[in-house]
């Protein structure tokens, strides 16, 4: 499912229009897109140098993809220290483990993995609390959407996710804007399907609340 799931699980569609909300998620959108279809035949021959030690190389590839694993590290640490901490680990590990890809994915989407686990184990290193593994009977999987369109701004809506707790931002990042499913976030995470989707529910409504607050007090 694309990164536009967003829209339908959140917000909902509204007059068949562009928010200013849909509009920042339709540009992760393709900027996640245009990640992993411009990979192989375009940066193969960086990607070969860098399996050779090319310093050259490895500098044009953080160049392509560091502003993009960045935005993905800070969408999961909330922090922008830890980010650039992450970032830094992304590159290394992946220069260290360039010879583990083979091609199999797009070099964004094998570089991207790797993002995320690093932004995690800092999330993980720098805060205390984490993901209670509980079950999913206690809270609806999906809560009732508003009616009313919020006139969102790009900036208030990253605002909002960033204020989200730590377990409720990763996995509704994880699920809603880099388009993983439950399943494989309870991969990453080290967790259970059913905590995924408590976390992911409570996340979304606890982000409605925020938006909804915001709006009052402009």
């Amino acid at each position: 499912m694309c990164n536009l799931r967003f829209l339908l699980l959140v917000f909902g569609k509204q007059n068949n229009q562009l928010t200013a909300v849909q509009a920042f998620m339709k540009l992760a959108f393709i900027s996640s897109k245009s990640e992993e279809t411009s990979y192989c035949n375009q940066h193969q021959a960086l990607i070969e140098a860098c399996r050779q030690g090319d310093s050259h190389a490895q500098y044009r590839l953080y160049s392509l993809y560091a502003k993009a694993m960045y935005n993905t590290c800070l969408r999961i640490t909330g922090n922008t220290a830890m980010a650039e901490d992450a970032l830094q680990e992304t590159f290394l590990t992946a220069f260290q483990k360039i010879d583990n890809y083979r091609g199999a994915a797009s070099f964004g989407a094998w570089l991207k993995r790797i993002a995320i686990n690093a932004a995690i184990n800092h999330t993980r290193k720098w805060k205390r609390e984490w993901l209670a593994d509980e079950p999913l009977a206690d809270i609806p999987e999906e809560t009732p959407e508003t009616d009313e369109e919020l006139p969102l701004k790009i900036a208030l809506v990253q605002q909002a996710i960033q204020q989200l707790p730590d377990g409720f931002r990763i996995v509704f990042s994880l699920y809603a804007i880099e388009g993983y499913e439950h399943s494989e976030i309870a991969d990453i995470l080290g967790i259970s399907v059913s905590t995924s989707k408590t976390q992911y529910s409570r996340a979304k409504a606890k982000l409605q609340k925020i938006l909804l607050q915001k709006r009052k007090d402009w």
